[in-house]
């Protein structure tokens, strides 16, 4: 049973049970990697620092699958004394794992970090987020590492949890998710987009993050919201953010294939954001359209989306004033190269995003994109 778009909307979905946490002094934990774009949005919901919780296992060194403890930040250490007495492994193949495990997870944390500190987590209450619990020993793990890091308080939370765990996770106080199945196959199952997400991915969600936090606290000053244009008889879902004192805003026309939720539109948008401007991440098609393929090549469609979103932006008291500029991609740029030549038409002038120039240029003799 599919019940998640991808890992946005699971994370926009399990914030919605963790809200009674907002404002509170929480920190919110992501497991790299597909549970830091599920925690970002929490984090995001509950006005909460985001960090990532980085554990290494400690296998048994003839049966590396079965672990003997586990390793974290700042020396947090956890034992099985029961696997460690069955198994009868000597200190000495222990301190051999532990090196080699803490080698691999320093250089994790450096990759994912670049340079961040840790997040302090002494007394505070703390929100472990996956993108779903299978057997729940990673989870576990998180919980006592968390706890070792001086946690007070800590919370499981996963969009999907099989039944049987939701009630039998005592390293955690309290276990949260949105679905709780009596028999999970696989997490992946209950996704509709459950690909991959990249190392890279998980720093600009995280310097993203960072980027919300002064002094310590994280400031909301933006407006931040997802929202939706009416176009056509149907309604365009899209997220709006416009950093305080924004007077430009780029709208995001994207491809065949791509969408609002796209990593790379995502990284895009946060150049931007940091330069002062604002962005709309805009679905030019609902999820009935898609599976169409003559609409995603139905460029005037699409730039008739994108005027009627450009109307919208116009009459929001908190974007009427500001300028608007098109960022396309694909099919996305065909839509707005053709909502460009229509512009005309509109009383109010674009910004120089849109009236980026053409080829040819004046001056050039040929269509190179060459500088005339």
């Amino acid at each position: 049973m599919v019940v998640f778009a991808d890992r946005v909307d699971a994370g926009r979905q399990l914030a919605e049970r963790l809200l009674y946490l907002r404002d509170r002094d929480v920190v919110v934990l992501g497991l790299p990697r597909g549970g830091v774009p599920v925690a970002f949005e929490v984090a995001e919901a509950l006005h909460a620092p985001l960090d990532v919780i980085v554990v290494r296992k400690l296998g048994v060194p003839y049966q590396p699958e079965l672990a003997m403890g586990a390793i974290g930040e700042g020396g947090a250490r956890v034992l099985n004394t029961e696997v460690l007495t069955l198994t009868g492994v000597t200190a000495e193949e222990l301190r051999t794992v532990e090196r080699r495990e803490q080698t691999l997870l320093d250089e994790r944390v450096a990759g994912l970090r670049m340079g961040r500190e840790r997040v302090d987590l002494t007394g505070r209450t703390v929100v472990i987020v996956d993108d779903g619990i299978a057997t729940g020993s990673t989870a576990r793990v998180a919980c006592e590492v968390a706890r070792h890091l001086g946690a007070t308080t800590v919370i499981m939370a996963a969009p999907v949890v099989p039944a049987e765990t939701v009630g039998n996770l005592p390293e955690a106080d309290e276990v949260v998710c949105v679905l709780a199945p009596r028999q999970l196959v696989a997490v992946g199952n209950h996704y509709r987009d459950f690909s991959a997400t990249s190392d890279e991915e998980v720093v600009v969600l995280l310097d993203a993050a960072a980027r919300r936090m002064r002094n310590g606290r994280v400031v909301v000053d933006d407006l931040d919201r997802d929202v939706e244009i009416p176009a056509d008889g149907v309604l365009l879902e899209g997220h709006l953010r416009l950093p305080k004192g924004a007077t430009e805003i780029v709208v995001f026309a994207h491809g065949s294939g791509s969408s609002r939720h796209s990593p790379r539109n995502q990284f895009v948008a946060e150049v931007l954001l940091r330069a002062g401007l604002g962005t709309l991440l805009l679905d030019l098609l609902t999820a009935d359209e898609e599976p169409d393929r003559s609409n995603v090549f139905d460029i005037e469609l699409l730039a008739n989306r994108l005027t009627a979103a450009t109307a919208w932006l116009r009459q929001r008291p908190e974007t009427a004033q500001c300028r608007i500029g098109y960022f396309g991609a694909s099919t996305g740029a065909g839509a707005a190269l053709w909502r460009r030549r229509s512009r005309a038409a509109t009383s109010r002038p674009s910004s120089p995003v849109a009236d980026a120039p053409t080829w040819p240029a004046p001056g050039c003799r040929s269509w190179k994109p060459r500088p005339c």
